[in-house]
């Protein structure tokens, strides 16, 4: 669509320059910072000074420059366009041995070191009634240092009429497959952050975040049911870039045209294969419940890790910290002290990483000023570590810091996320078709779908995109209306083969939930395709 037909189809065709408009704006967002990096330390040296000469014994400064943009389209129309850019300061000290935070977006001297003394107010007040001072793990500071998302093309300096087309030319691709109704997004994430401490840190990372995403909906005019299908792509810790196909990118079909994508995504390709599949969702046959085993590609099980492991083994949660807003964690520090508690098979090692090229929570320091690294979670099937902040690492023993710390903006403070937690693929050969010629009764199953799960994040329930019929080690056809049930130390003893790293892939959200006030981030899960005997499966069809 060229940018005429932009503005038509907008119904803002009065304005003429609105397309150069935007263009110009998202050009200024994609400039670089306009505070210099000395300028930067300047301020965040006040905040550190004023904190400390009014008692503080710890203290750290996060600058943070946000910047998001959103595309969103509907068939041959744009339905919104949104850029918005926010700077400020956090400033958090210890006290007294209790937190104190406070936030400003005057970002001079003064404003900034009255911000620090109302954090420290507020430590002191915080003091009164805590019970137990705050023990931070030891932290050598890096002195000046930066980090940044290896990118090619900064997404916010593409203009927005080549994002439109792209977005449009998905949508004409899925209706000309056969999609009656088709929805796309594009969603970009700029965090320009700088953090200082008084442990001697000053740290400047620039973070880029990226995820095209769209739903496509088949109907059929006899019965007047439809069926969907939604992208089977990743959202991505790199640029513009990851849009432009790369055969190189693609995993190898199995049994089916479902394409996986790695490091980069045929938004295109993938639309057009959406609508073809809708359309045989509608006339597929509906499982019938029972037992089967399970195949898992990537693009689904990211999520059943997500929620089943990363949120799991969040420590905060397994105190109880979480319990008012989102739950605990069955995953108790006795099980843990143990040393022997069973969460998964033998075969089943699961790894946090902060460091992973292309994930969503690959970042060079976490919002502590803690170098990210990666460390095992469960390791041959035993629960063997937590994630965990500068706060909470003696709650365990622990020296030093998992990196684990992160706040979605300068006015928040930052508290323990989740890092990339991720399944370990398996030492051996295997590709999927060869591990699914093993199995006789089975469901093969890709893409993420709805999902259920209880406050201690044991049982659940997950459905999917796409599900195949396996017999006698075959792809047998397509099948709709399903959903596995299981807990979640019955599902990961269940794991019998996971394929090699040629087939690993990750998976990922964009808007992961937390805390209260609440908070997202962004966070990765990667894995190879998995196979799970005997799972319940449940047929999800509404009958009237």
């Amino acid at each position: 669509m060229k940018r005429r037909h932009f503005l038509q189809t907008t119904g803002l065709a009065t304005g003429s320059l609105l397309l150069p408009q935007w263009t110009r704006a998202a050009a200024a967002l994609a400039a670089k910072d306009p505070l210099a990096v000395a300028r930067k330390k300047q301020l965040a040296d006040a905040a550190l000074n004023a904190a400390t000469k009014l008692g503080a014994t710890y203290a750290d400064v996060r600058i943070g420059r946000y910047l998001n943009q959103s595309v969103s389209t509907r068939e041959q129309k744009v339905e919104g366009v949104s850029s918005t850019e926010s700077y400020g300061a956090g400033i958090r000290v210890i006290a007294g041995g209790a937190w104190g935070f406070f936030a400003t977006n005057e970002l001079t001297p003064d404003s900034i070191a009255r911000a620090a003394a109302q954090a420290v107010a507020i430590a002191k007040a915080n003091a009164k009634i805590q019970t137990e001072p705050v023990v931070l793990a030891p932290q050598k500071g890096v002195g000046e240092t930066a980090w940044r998302t290896p990118i090619r093309t900064n997404g916010f300096a593409v203009p927005l009429a080549d994002k439109v087309d792209r977005l449009l030319a998905a949508n004409a691709a899925a209706l000309k497959a056969g999609a009656n109704f088709v929805n796309s997004q594009l969603f970009l994430v700029n965090e320009q952050k700088y953090f200082a401490s008084t442990d001697g840190s000053y740290i400047d990372q620039d973070i880029h975040r990226i995820w095209p995403t769209f739903l496509a909906t088949v109907t059929d005019p006899k019965t007047g049911r439809f069926q969907t299908r939604r992208s089977i792509s990743a959202p991505s810790g790199r640029g513009y870039e990851y849009l432009d196909a790369d055969p190189r990118h693609k995993l190898a079909p199995v049994g089916d045209t479902t394409v996986r994508y790695t490091d980069s995504y045929d938004l295109i390709e993938d639309a057009t294969l959406a609508a073809q599949q809708a359309k045989a969702k509608v006339s597929a046959k509906s499982v019938l419940a029972g037992q089967y085993d399970l195949v898992l590609d990537p693009s689904h099980l990211w999520l059943t890790i997500h929620e089943s492991i990363g949120h799991a083994t969040e420590l905060d949660r397994v105190l109880g910290y979480e319990a008012n807003y989102a739950g605990t964690s069955f995953a108790t520090l006795d099980k843990w002290k143990s040393g022997n508690f069973q969460y998964g098979h033998g075969r089943v090692n699961f790894f946090a990483d902060k460091t992973q090229p292309g994930s969503l929570g690959a970042v060079g320091y976490d919002d502590e000023g803690v170098p990210t690294k990666r460390w095992p979670i469960i390791k041959d099937g035993i629960l063997v570590g937590y994630q965990k902040t500068r706060d909470q690492a003696h709650i365990v023993g622990q020296a030093e810091s998992d990196g684990c710390s992160y706040s979605q903006h300068w006015s928040d403070v930052q508290f323990q996320r989740m890092p990339n937690v991720s399944l370990e693929p398996g030492p051996a050969p295997l590709a999927p078709a060869e591990l699914i010629k093993n199995v006789e009764r089975g469901v093969y199953i890709i893409g993420d779908g709805s999902f259920s799960i209880d406050q201690q994040r044991y049982n659940f329930q997950f459905g999917g995109q796409l599900f195949y019929e396996i017999k006698n080690g075959q792809i047998a056809g397509m099948l709709r209306d399903v959903s596995y049930q299981s807990n979640t130390q019955e599902f990961w003893n269940s794991c019998s083969a996971i394929c090699d790293r040629r087939d690993y892939a990750l998976g990922g959200a964009f808007n992961d939930g937390k805390g209260q006030p609440p908070q997202i981030s962004a966070v990765s899960h990667g894995s190879a395709t998995a196979r799970f005997d005997k799972v319940n499966v449940i047929n999800t069809a509404r009958r009237i």
